[in-house]
């Protein structure tokens, strides 16, 4: 008896994870793809190296610069 009880239990606990993942896939694939952003050219920074984004980066002349406080401290 307690051996059909755990069956109808499991059979029970199957249905629902099966009804849940159907419904997340409807809606998954009802939903919009996303558009890829597009590459972006990066700079180094003229102070530390360290590359930045080109709309990230603050120009200074012919130098690109990661923050204001390396803008200001100028090329290393």
């Amino acid at each position: 008896m307690k051996y059909l009880v755990l069956l109808v239990v499991l059979l029970v606990a199957f249905g629902i994870w099966r009804s849940r993942r159907a419904s997340d896939t409807a809606s998954a694939s009802a939903r919009a793809p996303r558009a890829l952003a597009l590459p972006q050219d990066m700079l180094a920074c003229a102070h530390c190296g360290v590359h930045v984004p080109q709309a990230e980066a603050l120009l200074s002349g012919a130098h690109a610069y990661c923050c204001a406080e390396h803008q200001r401290l100028g090329p290393a």
